[in-house]
C-alpha cells in the first residue's frame, strides 16, 4: 500500500489533498529531529501551494500514530540546555506552522498518539481516531516541561482541568476518553477510518476556500483574544464579496444548481 520504504517522512498530493505519512514503524513512529524538520517542510510546501486545500497527518502503521519522541536523542541532540532549547523551538515551530497555515489540517490516528506524536495532532484543526486510538502527554515521566504555545493547543481544546490531569499525571489512555475531554472529534471503526477521514477532507475542498481558509484565520484571532475585525480581515471580507467564485456560487445557489 505504501511505496517508500525507506523514507521516514513523505508526502503526497492528490485532488486537493496532501497526505503527510509518518513512516517509522519499527520504532511506532518515534520522531528525530531529521523528521520533524522534514514535516516543517512540507507544511511550509503546503501552505505555499494554491492546489493544496487540507492537509492529512497520519501513519503508515496501524499500530502507532507517534508514540513520542525519539528516546535516543535524549542522551545526544537533548543532552544540554542548549539543545534541548533548540529541539523545543523546532518542535514548536511545526505545531505553529500547522496551527497558523490557512490549509485545514486533520489527523488520522491509529494506535499511539503520544508525546510528540499528541503535540502534532492537537495542533491539527481536527483529529479523528479509530477504536485503537491510545493518547498522553508525558514530560512529567522524563522531566520535560513543554512550553506555552504548546501547552495552550492543549488547555484551548480541554480546558484546564484536562489538561492538568492530562500532563500532571503523563497517563496513557483511551479513544473514549479522548473524546469525553474534547481531545478528538470523533471515534470511527478502523474499517471506516480512512474513507471517513478523506471524505471529510473532499467535503472541506468542495467549498470556497477563501471562506474556509478565512473562517480559519479568524477562529485563530479569537483564540488569541480578539473580538473585532482588524484590517487583514477586513480587506479578507471585501475580497469575498468581490470575488467572481462568490458570483458563480450565489448564481448558482439561486438556481439551485451546483457550483
Amino acid at each position: 500500500m505504501f511505496a517508500r520504504e525507506n523514507e521516514k517522512i513523505y508526502m503526497e498530493k492528490e485532488n486537493g489533498i496532501a497526505t503527510i505519512y509518518i513512516n517509522r514503524p519499527e520504532k511506532r513512529n518515534a520522531l528525530s529531529i531529521d523528521m520533524w524538520k522534514k514535516m516543517i517542510e512540507m507544511v511550509d510546501s503546503c501552505t505555499e501551494d494554491d492546489e493544496v486545500k487540507v492537509m492529512i497527518f497520519r501513519s503508515t502503521t496501524e499500530t502507532a500514530f507517534s508514540a513520542g519522541a525519539d528516546i535516543s536523542e535524549f542522551e545526544t541532540i537533548r543532552s544540554t540546555v542548549d539543545g534541548v532549547i533548540s529541539y523545543g523551538e523546532l518542535t514548536s515551530t511545526l505545531e505553529r506552522k500547522i496551527a497558523e497555515s490557512p490549509k485545514p489540517s486533520i489527523a488520522m490516528i491509529q494506535g499511539f498518539c503520544v508525546g510528540g506524536g499528541c503535540e502534532i495532532a492537537v495542533a491539527c484543526d481536527f483529529r479523528f481516531s479509530d477504536e485503537t486510538g491510545k493518547f498522553g502527554i508525558t514530560p512529567a515521566k522524563l522531566g520535560i516541561v513543554y512550553d506555552t504555545a504548546a501547552t495552550k493547543h492543549l488547555v484551548d481544546l480541554v480546558g484546564p482541568a484536562h489538561a492538568k490531569d492530562i500532563l500532571f499525571t503523563g497517563r496513557i489512555f483511551p479513544a473514549e476518553e479522548a473524546l469525553q475531554m474534547g481531545l478528538i472529534n470523533r471515534i470511527v471503526a478502523t474499517e471506516e477510518l480512512e474513507r471517513e477521514t478523506y471524505m471529510y477532507a473532499r467535503r472541506i475542498c468542495e467549498n470556497a476556500q477563501l471562506s474556509v481558509q478565512a473562517s480559519k484565520k479568524i477562529i485563530h484571532r479569537v483564540r488569541q483574544g480578539a473580538t473585532k475585525d482588524n484590517e487583514e480581515i477586513k480587506q479578507l471580507i471585501a475580497e469575498s464579496v468581490q470575488s467572481d467564485e462568490y458570483k458563480q456560487r450565489v448564481r448558482a445557489f439561486l438556481n439551485k444548481g451546483k457550483a
